[in-house]
């Protein structure tokens, strides 16, 4: 018989939001397993893969807690500002930070903050990643939790946590109730190089057919201004879009964001997938807790995603810290209902924003426009609304977990 491998808690699944949990946990003295089937070496593999994160200025603040920044000094661009419009029409609204203010986020390639967590986790002894691996068998009861691994291997932990993304499959044979539809709308996502400098700035432009967002990276090696795109089309048209040669696409991206940056070429590949809204109406259940994407998926219309999955790793981290603290069983379903109370609601409230704000800016027709219009413009005219909505972009909302506000728990 394999001896079992026995740590404070388990991970099921190694991205950013699973490997960010690994990091904060192990900064507070507590192990954990990360277990994941992706190769590691697959997802820091040479080259931009074209994805990237805009990180929210508290959920930076965490990074800079856990030792992630300086990692990531020299490949994140500061976000100093982000003008929307609706259709690139009169109207706009532009949320702008002071000089002495701190940025609304960072943009970084995913494959940089891959890296950076893979080095500090390095150097973390409280922290193992078994990746690639796959689980065969998940015991899950009243006292504990046993994973066995395809080779045989056996893990156990008082609390399994699911950081397996949308399709997760620990979520679904837990038999959790999710909510969940389609936009019917396929998202485009990459980057260019271009001619005019950002200047830091990000664009969301929306139009009828979807919201079409420019957000400032670093530039290149080689000096070449860049930014990040993200791009939504109806589902009947994302296949001749992904049918354009690079030119043809590129013009068709200069065409959208209005001559804003200039010449584009295309630097990164191009990928496309399908839209939808997912939400647990719970979050724990016996000795198991859902964090990131396994709990809900929005709509990247405010680039709130990964940003979401990381408050949830700030406030887990806090009830398990503090529940380890009092010499608590981390699987305690009193400690579990803690965090369910806490991000239950928050993320729920994002979620159903960010699809009222899809709905709302996908209402075709001139009307609708020009009550959109109004509507930026009457938010660019009152300070106390717009200070609302650049703390909800910088994450600063809320009941804040005390490492989003910069502080170990």
């Amino acid at each position: 018989m394999t001896d079992i491998q026995r740590s404070d808690v388990i991970i099921s699944g190694g991205g950013l939001v699973g490997q960010t949990l690994a990091l904060a946990l192990a900064r507070h003295g507590l192990s954990s397993i990360v277990v994941d089937p992706a190769d590691p070496l697959a997802t820091i593999a040479p080259g931009f893969d074209g994805r990237a994160s805009a990180i929210a200025s508290a959920t930076w603040q965490m990074f800079e807690v856990l030792g992630l920044v300086g990692r990531l000094a020299d490949h994140g661009c500061p976000i100093r500002a982000i003008k929307v419009s609706d259709g690139g029409q009169a109207g706009e609204l532009d949320f702008e930070t002071g000089a002495d203010d701190p940025a609304l986020g960072t943009m970084v390639e995913n494959r940089q903050l891959r890296i950076a967590l893979r080095d500090a986790l390095a150097e973390a002894p409280l922290a193992r990643l078994i990746m690639p691996a796959r689980v065969a068998d998940r015991d899950i009861g009243p006292h504990g939790v046993t994973l066995t691994l395809a080779d045989g291997g056996r893990l156990a932990a008082p609390l399994l946590i699911v950081a397996e993304g949308r399709r997760s499959p620990t979520r679904d044979a837990a038999g959790f109730s999710i909510a969940n539809w389609s936009y019917h709308h396929h998202a485009m996502i990459g980057a260019v190089a271009h001619g005019k400098p950002h200047g830091q700035v990000a664009h969301e432009i929306f139009f009828p057919s979807g919201p079409f967002a420019l957000l400032p990276l670093v530039d290149d090696e080689r000096g070449r201004h860049r930014s990040a795109f993200v791009w939504t089309v109806s589902e009947k048209d994302g296949p001749g879009f992904a049918k354009l040669g690079d030119r043809g696409f590129a013009a068709e991206l200069e065409k959208r964001a209005g001559g804003l940056l200039g010449t584009m070429e295309l630097v990164a590949p191009r990928m496309t997938y399908p839209l939808g809204f997912h939400h647990s109406a719970s979050i724990v259940a016996q000795r198991l807790v859902l964090v990131g994407d396994a709990a809900h998926g929005i709509h990247p219309i405010a680039g709130q995603g990964l940003n979401l999955g990381l408050r949830d790793v700030a406030a887990l981290t806090e009830v398990l810290v503090e529940g380890a603290r009092l010499g608590l069983d981390l699987g305690d379903a009193a400690l579990l209902a803690r965090y369910q109370r806490w991000r239950g609601l928050d993320n729920l409230m994002v979620s159903l924003a960010t699809d009222s704000l899809t709905r709302l800016f996908g209402l075709p027709g001139r009307t609708a426009s020009a009550v959109r219009r109004a509507g930026l413009g009457a938010v660019q005219r009152l300070p106390v609304l717009k200070r609302f909505f650049m703390d909800e972009a910088r994450g600063e909302a809320g009941d804040l977990p005390r490492l989003l506000a910069g502080v170990e728990v």
